[in-house]
């Protein structure tokens, strides 16, 4: 049972990251970039710190861990999404997308570093049959056009985003999960404040501030900068960066299903084989847990 509530975990933080995609284009009608980010972090955090509160699962922070969680923040959201958007300015989405898709590449490599986490035989393998899942998906009917500006920007939020899976290992067995993405998505819109008021300040005053304009930061807010972390920091704890970052493989998969459905973009049979070669390389990757070299804990939270 833990080890099926730990992959739905993974699954369904995934499809709620897969969601904000479309979710971004749409905010975009109405709203900058550094204002998105702002808002659903600043909403993520209130909601967050109104739930511990009210049900008492408020947990204090020790001073000792006040950097870790200010560099949790640092490396993700703040450079993470710092490069990923800038990165775009300069370089096509597909690009961007495979650069992105590169981060369970990388992570292995800093897990051993920095956690002494090793990745297994069927690991590596399912791995590399996933990515190239990936390269069907994102390379087809590609755009690679861009600067090595864009490029080295992207590559920085790859880092980032490893950085915070390394990271955030370190305190899944002090705090809650909860308590983690609270002070994450609080610290985060402190980060991005300055950025908001410098350059989106006159810009967000003059957007017609409905329910209905708001309604999509609000699924921002409530799937991408909660739920989606939640789960994800759940798995993280569960499982090692390693395996967690495996799962962003089908960020892909369910964007280009959403895109599908809501945004009418066509599905061609190429992607279609990138989809199934990017399951079936997770599946091979789970074939044997003691490959892995890690064991379920039980939720200590």
């Amino acid at each position: 049972m833990e080890k099926f509530r730990l992959y739905s975990f993974a699954v369904l933080s995934m499809l709620f990251w897969s969601s904000t995609f479309v979710w971004f284009k749409i905010a975009y009608e109405n709203f900058q970039p550094f204002t998105i980010i702002f808002l659903r972090l600043l909403l993520a955090g209130v909601l967050l710190e109104l739930y511990v509160r009210i049900f008492r699962k408020n947990e204090v922070i020790r001073k000792e861990d006040i950097k870790i969680f200010l560099l949790l923040s640092f490396c993700e959201p703040f450079c993470y999404f710092l490069g990923e958007s800038f990165g775009l300015m300069f370089i096509s989405a597909t690009l961007g997308s495979l650069i992105i898709s590169t981060i369970p590449l990388f992570t292995p490599i800093f897990t051993y570093i920095f956690l002494k986490e090793k990745l297994g035989k069927w690991g590596i393998i399912g791995l590399l049959i996933s990515f190239s899942g990936l390269l069907f998906i994102i390379l087809d009917n590609a755009d690679l056009s861009g600067s090595i500006w864009g490029v080295l920007l992207e590559f920085f939020a790859v880092f980032s985003g490893i950085a915070y899976g390394i990271v955030v290992k370190k305190l899944t067995h002090k705090y809650t999960s909860i308590t983690i993405v609270k002070v994450q998505s609080q610290l985060g819109a402190l980060y991005f404040l300055p950025f908001f008021l410098i350059f989106d300040w006159s810009k967000f005053l003059a957007v017609d501030h409905s329910f209905s304009v708001y309604y999509v930061i609000i699924k921002l807010s409530l799937f991408g900068s909660v739920a989606a972390f939640i789960l994800f920091t759940e798995v993280v704890k569960g499982m090692g960066p390693n395996i967690a970052n495996m799962f962003t493989n089908l960020i892909p998969v369910f964007t280009a299903v959403f895109a599908y459905f809501i945004l009418g973009e066509l599905i061609t049979p190429v992607k279609v084989i990138g989809i199934f070669t990017v399951i079936f390389g997770l599946f091979i990757s789970q074939l044997k847990g003691k490959y892995w070299k890690f064991r379920f804990r039980p939720d200590r939270g």
